[in-house]
């Protein structure tokens, strides 16, 4: 039985264009099942999680990544009755907006894009569900309910201060309330991409043999569940024990989200999604000792993995990819595939043909970056 400030798929805003429903899926349900079926989604699976110097198969990828994220998403937002079909869409959509090689890739499309109003990764995701996939008869984009759309604005949290011009865009056609908190079922998305990747970018980053288990082993909650598992088991595998200790430091993390926010969610006497948008603070969190532990994690992953001497020679090498592609293409847009020109020949001024540009490299693969670069520049 779903809580009373769950969103309701009954009680939707509805969806831009108007379509018929469906008889045996609920609103949230279809949007889940477009945006598996989204072209950008599927690119999600040769898209960098964070770039490691020695590739291999078993890596995260921004798909498995956003797998991970709707697996504890719906964790949650059962634990705390919540509409765990809203809940999975967003946190399925939340990554569609990255540009090839992760951050390293934004940040060199954003510098870019500087005369032009620049490039952000939710705002993009906003663009392409709404205008980029071009699939459907009747609408461009995939025509998702308002409140997906607004879950992803805000996977941040209220978006105030001047807005990046994609969701500006589209905010101007349809209010999404940019100044106010996202359901419950947006905030538990975005909480679930936080536990995600802080334990997953542990166990890539041991596997890339950026650290060993003694080094992570001196974190919070890690060095914890390190102990647990010495203790029940002594004799277990090297491998074994690694995976038994991080699978403890998830469940830590979820436990601890799931715990904290039953209490603020009671003590909110929030009896509608409309309470939980307009409470003025979220409501689902870390306690504060364990997000002051989160943040250690954190530091320790910036200097050990995100800033790590393989890493950085790699994003220098592929920021110098993006930064050849952009003007190459700027110049001569008729290097962009075909279905690219009615939007580049209808394009009026510099500002719009760049943000096509902009689309065109944001929506590529690590692979096929790789090889147009290669192929292109000589």
């Amino acid at each position: 039985m779903q809580a009373p400030f769950a969103s309701d798929p009954m009680g939707s805003r509805g969806r831009l264009v108007t379509e018929d429903e469906s008889d045996f899926r609920s609103c949230f349900q279809r949007d889940r099942d477009r945006i598996i079926h989204a072209s950008a989604f599927r690119r999600l699976m040769h898209k960098t999680q964070v770039f490691v110097e020695h590739e291999g198969d078993n890596y995260r990828t921004r798909l498995t990544h956003s797998i991970e994220v709707a697996q504890v998403a719906r964790t949650v937002a059962g634990a705390l009755h919540l509409n765990g079909s809203l809940t999975e869409a967003v946190a399925l959509a939340h990554d569609l907006g990255h540009t090839p090689f992760g951050h390293t890739g934004e940040e060199a499309l954003h510098v870019l894009m500087a005369p032009y109003g620049g490039f952000d990764h939710n705002a993009q995701a906003i663009r392409i569900v709404t205008s980029l996939e071009r699939h459907y008869a009747s609408f461009d984009g995939l025509n998702l309910t308002w409140e997906a759309l607004e879950a992803i604005a805000k996977h941040n949290g209220p978006v105030v201060g001047e807005l990046p011009w994609a969701l500006a865009e589209y905010n101007a056609l349809d209010d999404l309330e940019l100044h106010t908190h996202a359901s419950a079922e947006a905030q538990v998305a975005a909480l679930a991409d936080d536990i995600a990747y802080n334990n997953h970018d542990l166990h890539d980053g041991l596997r890339a043999g950026l650290f060993d288990v003694d080094d992570i082993a001196e974190l919070p909650i890690v060095g914890v569940a390190f102990d647990q598992v010495d203790s029940l088991y002594p004799d277990i595998a090297p491998s074994r024990r690694q995976h038994e200790a991080l699978r403890r430091v998830f469940g830590a993390m979820v436990f601890d989200v799931i715990n904290t926010s039953r209490a603020l969610l009671e003590a909110s006497g929030a009896k509608s999604v409309e309470d939980i948008r307009n409470l003025g603070h979220s409501v689902i969190r870390f306690s504060p000792e364990v997000w002051a532990d989160l943040k250690q994690i954190r530091t320790f992953l910036f200097a050990r993995m995100y800033r790590a001497p393989s890493v950085m020679v790699k994003r220098a090498e592929v920021t110098i990819v993006v930064e050849d592609l952009f003007p190459l293409f700027l110049n001569d847009p008729a290097l962009m595939p075909e279905r690219w020109h009615a939007d580049i020949d209808a394009a009026k001024g510099d500002t719009a043909l760049a943000r096509i540009v902009s689309d065109y490299i944001a929506g590529m693969t690590d692979r096929f970056a790789l090889q147009e670069h290669a192929r292109l520049i000589r």
